[in-house]
């Protein structure tokens, strides 16, 4: 597939970041980008899939107990 060019601002320190992060992998700039944004990318459809299935649930009248909800609210509080 093509590579299209987009320009962007970014503060010096994140610039600075982006270097080290690409001198450490021995990997050019634009690589380091594309593999951050693939992964933030990835990670926010999985969030938007998950919060999505939540509402169509809540709209379809898919709850949990109180009960279970204090079970597992206990359970988070002993670790």
């Amino acid at each position: 597939m093509a590579k299209q060019t987009m320009t962007i601002r970014i503060e010096p320190e994140v610039r600075s970041s982006l270097d080290a992060v690409a001198a450490a992998a021995d990997r050019d700039r634009a690589w380091v980008v594309n593999e951050a944004l693939s992964a933030y990318l990835e990670t926010y459809r999985w969030q938007i899939e998950h919060i999505q299935q939540g509402v169509r649930e809540a709209k379809a009248g898919k709850f949990v107990s109180a009960g279970e909800v204090k079970k597992v609210v206990a359970r988070l509080l002993r670790k």
